[in-house]
């Protein structure tokens, strides 16, 4: 008897033992995101919007659309290092690493705005319609493009753009501010995402609920994918596994498309009022940022399946920001809002 009760106890404390390991080991085990740095940015007010990074000189930009500024953060320092100011709604901007050139898009008035990236200085400006948003870079000729409204008002009334009345277009721009139209789409273009082993370019057509396929090389749209939800905003893109990401906000749902089909092949719930999202290629994820205050952490099953592995708790407001695999790191833009100031948060990402 004493035997039995001598084993049993030292089998209960071995058990106990392991529990209590593998507690202290999943405490211990960082998640897929981890906060690295809080960038305080009191010259800031309002909302937030897209982001983009200088590797070599270790800055990121981010447009501050609420205060009409383009915030310059130091990656090696995590500090604001300069703004620059006199913008109407920035939204997009980009850096070209090649010219040492920053370029800014601006709603109110459809330009972007070309920076020399040491001075600052104003060197060029290219002037669209309206509406200038998203910028993305085409590899295959080394220019910037520009989604934007087609649309603009003379005297209170509506000049067609480049396709027609209302329509929207994504344009080039060049370093030295040769611009033009690019690609006519059938209304304002949000996210878009082009193709880098081919001419394709994916195009957010929210008000129409589609996405327009263009093909960049003939200069026309060449598909229109129905999308089943309303506000299909941010954007990714899986190119080597043929799957497009798109965040809706009504329902709000990542939904996952074959780009050979065109067929939606999965969906995933997500955190309403996203406006950027990013695919994590080497570690077949996604984040998308929401503006509830979560960023999701979606993991590839296989190529029709994905899943949710974490949400990470941000700010309210936290809906823009830029992944950057070189850093490994998730930069999160976080709105002014009642409860909290504007703020830059830096996650690791593991």
């Amino acid at each position: 008897m004493k035997t039995s009760i001598v084993t049993m106890f030292f089998v209960c404390t071995f058990l106990l033992g392991g529990v209590q390991a593998q507690t202290q080991q999943a405490a211990a085990s960082p998640g897929p995101l981890v906060l690295k740095a809080t960038i305080p940015l009191p010259g800031a007010k309002g909302r937030m919007d897209h982001m983009s990074v200088d590797l070599k000189g270790h800055r990121v930009f981010l447009s501050e659309i609420g205060n009409g500024g383009v915030e310059v953060i130091d990656t090696a320092t995590d500090k604001p290092l300069h703004r620059l100011t006199g913008f109407g709604e920035p939204q997009g901007n980009y850096f070209i690493p090649a010219t040492n050139r920053l370029l800014v898009a601006s709603g109110d008035d459809g330009a972007v705005k070309i920076f020399d990236g040491t001075s600052y200085k104003l060197v060029a400006t290219a002037k669209f319609t309206i509406d200038a948003d998203d910028l993305r870079f085409d590899p295959r000729t080394q220019q910037v493009v520009v989604g934007y409204s087609g649309q603009k008002f003379v005297g209170g009334k509506a000049v067609a753009g480049p396709g027609g009345e209302g329509d929207g277009a994504l344009g080039y721009v060049a370093s030295n501010g040769d611009h033009g139209v690019l690609l006519p789409v059938d209304a304002h273009p949000e996210a878009f995402e082009i193709e880098k082993n081919g001419t394709r370019v994916f195009v957010n057509v929210p008000d129409h609920h589609e996405i327009e396929v263009g093909d960049l090389a003939k200069h026309q749209v060449i598909a229109r994918w129905h999308v089943s939800c309303t506000d299909n905003f941010p954007m990714a893109l899986d190119e080597a596994d043929h799957r497009l990401f798109i965040g809706c906000r009504i329902a709000p749902t990542m939904q996952v498309i074959d780009t050979e089909t065109g067929k939606l092949v999965a969906s995933v719930d997500i955190p309403s009022t996203s406006d950027d999202m990013f695919y994590d290629a080497p570690r077949k994820r996604i984040y998308v940022l929401g503006g509830q205050g979560y960023v999701d952490v979606i993991a590839r099953k296989d190529s029709n399946h994905y899943t949710r592995i974490a949400r990470i708790h941000a700010r309210v407001g936290s809906r823009t920001g830029l992944f950057v695999p070189e850093l490994n790191q998730l930069f999160v833009a976080v709105s002014q809002s009642a409860k909290h100031p504007p703020e830059l948060l830096v996650y690791e990402v593991r």
